[in-house]
């Protein structure tokens, strides 16, 4: 830059005018000298214009240099007010900050902060050799924002690649479980009731202790370009828990297994969402480490299911600290049912009935103890056709609530009441009752009837430590099952079950979680009395 410059034409002023004194010194030695031999020597004329004209001639170099002088203390300061007037643009841009969004994006997908991109092109703007006018700066200095973000948006690209050249975000969870079950259950690693101990029994064994990676989820996370002034966005949850393989030890080799997969637009207030994705008229589920693999206390209480649909999002702001939340949509008819083949598929009972099933929710939410109090209501149907055009209607109401007590107690919970239920665990794993043999076009089909809920009571000891409690319980109507029974198409009769437990969640650092939980499990079964057991389960985890 210029001013790198200046100490090399003082160094020349300098040197001009110490060559400049030493020649007057020499100068006027030699004339004394030749005063004080005037006897001897006599002075000519020559001699003296000579002199006249040296002195000159060093006079005006001197006013040469001071002019130079001025001109670069004149230009020095000049660029001082340039570069305090660039400092105060940027200072400008900085406060102007990152520009308001058009719809809600996903706190992953944010840039760096545009005060640090200023800062890069400050820094650029140094290097250059010249300054610009005034007039163009600020235009160049956004250019050469535009550039970095393009870089930036690079570097985000470099982590992993896509075809689109989209931003892409890898992400989930390496979990690993230790478990110890006492009694009988359905489900060694996250069991969902208790099951018999007699002989004969495939999950008779009174006891266990085994470990498990397979409830260790993988995400991938898509964010698109903006549509029709949405912001656009996919992503991807596997897991491992997909069954097992048949090979020795295959039970140490979880199979990969779809969760969710969604595409979104977000617009302001209003959203549409599309794949397979949670039950939105049922969106709480208990805070666990302990199962992953499905929502805690599932047949216990807690409607889940990972299901095909299309839904609409829409908020209502109320206030400052209110909102309305509005949510309709269509999903795939679920029955529970088992694939008959292992590659072809075949329609199940819900799909056989030729619709879809239908569902909404609505919530309130108020902002209250640094959280949101929420409380909201759902409500689906579902036709299902088993066969013979025996229809049944299956559907359920909901209610959901989140209740801070503090900014440190939070109380959470969900009921249901309905009815051929249990594609979504309703019920206990069973959905429909029928009075004669299933082949029979006579046999009536009917829907079985329960209820549920489960609440949980969640304390913050710390920011990184907390402790829960929850308590779930399914039940599905006696009377019908006891009317039914001979005919029931499920393996026992469930009635009731019961679910209580414990855990302690710790975030040892912001990517390793570790956590203790106890579950006690009691399932009452019709006629035949109730089975318990105890699980015990050690969790640790690394986010990534």
């Amino acid at each position: 830059m210029q001013h790198q410059v200046y100490p090399k034409r003082l160094l020349m002023i300098f040197a001009a005018a110490g060559l400049f004194l030493c020649s007057v010194a020499a100068h006027g030695q030699e004339a004394r000298d030749a005063a004080s031999s005037s006897t001897s020597v006599s002075e000519t004329p020559e001699e003296v214009r000579v002199l006249s004209d040296l002195i000159r001639g060093l006079q005006a170099q001197v006013q040469m240099l001071n002019s130079q002088l001025g001109g670069l203390r004149a230009e020095q300061e000049r660029m001082s007010a340039e570069a305090r007037e660039l400092r105060r643009e940027l200072d400008l841009v900085k406060a102007q900050g990152a520009p308001a969004s058009n719809g809600v994006i996903n706190t992953y997908s944010a840039l760096p902060p545009k005060e640090n991109l200023a800062q890069a092109a400050s820094a650029q703007l140094s290097q250059t050799p010249q300054l610009q006018a005034s007039e163009d700066r600020l235009s160049k200095l956004e250019e050469d924002q535009q550039v970095l973000e393009g870089k930036i948006n690079d570097q985000y690209q470099t982590k992993v690649e896509s075809g689109s050249k989209y931003r892409l975000r890898l992400s989930g969870i390496v979990l690993l479980n230790l478990f110890e079950n006492r009694g009988a259950v359905d489900n060694l690693d996250f069991p969902e009731v208790a099951a018999s101990q007699q002989a004969g029994e495939p999950n008779a064994s009174a006891g266990a202790f085994a470990g498990t990676l397979r409830q260790s989820q993988i995400r991938l996370q898509a964010f698109g370009p903006d549509v029709a002034g949405a912001r656009t966005s996919a992503d991807v949850n596997l897991d491992f828990a997909g069954g097992f393989p048949e090979a020795p030890n295959g039970a140490w080799m979880g199979l990969v297994r779809l969760r969710t997969a969604a595409v979104r637009l977000d617009w302001t207030n209003t959203s549409i969402v599309a794949g397979q994705d949670r039950l939105f008229f049922a969106p709480l589920a208990p805070s666990s480490l302990a199962t992953l693999a499905v929502p805690e206390l599932s047949y216990a209480g807690n409607l889940w299911g990972w299901a095909p649909q299309v839904r609409i999002e829409h908020r209502i702001v109320v206030s400052d600290t209110s909102s309305l939340f509005i949510q309709g949509g269509i999903l795939d008819s679920l029955t529970g049912d088992t694939p008959r083949e292992q590659f072809d598929r075949y329609p199940s009972w819900g799909e056989q009935s030729g619709q879809p099933a239908y569902a909404a929710r609505v919530s309130w939410s108020h902002h209250m103890f640094g959280q949101d109090f929420i409380v909201g209501a759902g409500g689906y149907y579902g036709s299902q056709n088993w066969g013979f055009d025996r229809n049944v209607a299956g559907w359920a109401g909901t209610v959901d609530l989140t209740l801070p007590l503090g900014k440190r107690v939070e109380f959470t919970g969900a009921f249901y009441r309905g009815r051929a239920l249990a594609g979504f665990g309703g019920g206990i794993g069973q959905s429909v009752l029928l009075n004669g043999p299933f082949i029979d076009p006579a046999t009536t089909f009917r829907g079985l009837d329960s209820m549920g809920g489960w609440t949980q009571l969640k304390f913050k000891i710390k920011s990184n430590f907390e402790v829960n409690g929850a308590l779930g319980i399914d039940n599905p109507f006696a009377g019908e099952l006891r009317r039914y029974n001979a005919n029931t198409i499920y393996p026992g009769s469930y009635t009731r079950n019961l679910s209580p437990l414990v855990n302690f969640i710790y975030q040892i650092r912001s990517d390793i979680l570790f956590s203790t939980e106890y579950r006690y499990l009691n399932s009452s079964v019709l006629d035949n009395g109730s089975f318990s057991a105890n699980h015990i389960n050690l969790s640790l985890g690394y986010i990534f």
